[in-house]
């Protein structure tokens, strides 16, 4: 899997009328619905807004009608970014041209865990991560150890391995990656 591309913002020194800006404690990762296929393009925008974005990423060989097979990456999560802001930022995130929304229940923005994010962020400790489609069935689990320890997901079967299956149930999006099932703790419903 390939991280995807994150942009940092810049820390500013506060002028002496800012005595009442909000501290830095208060930024949240939000999801970020946008026009789709414009992901990398929205990224580039919020870089010059200077906005920390995330957008995760995974490769994948594509069959050209030439039977041509290329290695492209795409966004694992498409029409869908992160943003790590506080909230009088939002305005700056809204305005970026191919934003339609951030993620929400309709009057204010909701913001993911960090788990969650972090999970993303880790490169999955190496394992090959990709989109999944599929409705999400099976036992739910917790991961034990390691990085990723606390997570909960659900275990899937393909090609012969187990895989564990991170919802993110705000944007209606799932991902997997091949765990061990020594990793993983049963959750009692």
């Amino acid at each position: 899997m390939s991280i995807g591309k994150t942009s940092r913002a810049r820390n500013h020194a506060a002028s002496p009328d800012q005595t009442h800006a909000e501290p830095a404690i208060d930024r949240k990762w939000y999801a970020v619905f946008t026009v789709p296929q414009n992901e990398k393009s929205v990224i580039r925008h919020l870089e010059l807004r200077e906005v920390e974005s995330f957008l995760p990423t995974y490769e994948t060989v594509h069959v050209w009608k030439n039977r041509q097979r290329m290695r492209i990456t795409l966004p694992l999560f498409p029409s869908y970014l992160f943003v790590h802001i506080e909230p009088r930022e939002r305005v700056k995130v809204l305005q970026a041209p191919g934003v339609l929304q951030i993620v929400g229940n309709g009057r204010t923005s909701i913001p993911l865990s960090d788990a969650e994010i972090e999970f993303l962020r880790s490169g999955l400790c190496g394992k090959q991560v990709e989109p999944y489609h599929d409705l999400v069935v099976g036992q739910k689990v917790c991961i034990r150890n390691g990085p990723l320890a606390g997570l909960k997901g659900v275990i899937v079967q393909q090609n012969n391995s187990l895989r564990f299956v991170l919802s993110l149930e705000m944007i209606n999006q799932h991902a997997s990656v091949e765990v061990e099932a020594q990793s993983l703790e049963l959750i009692a419903e």
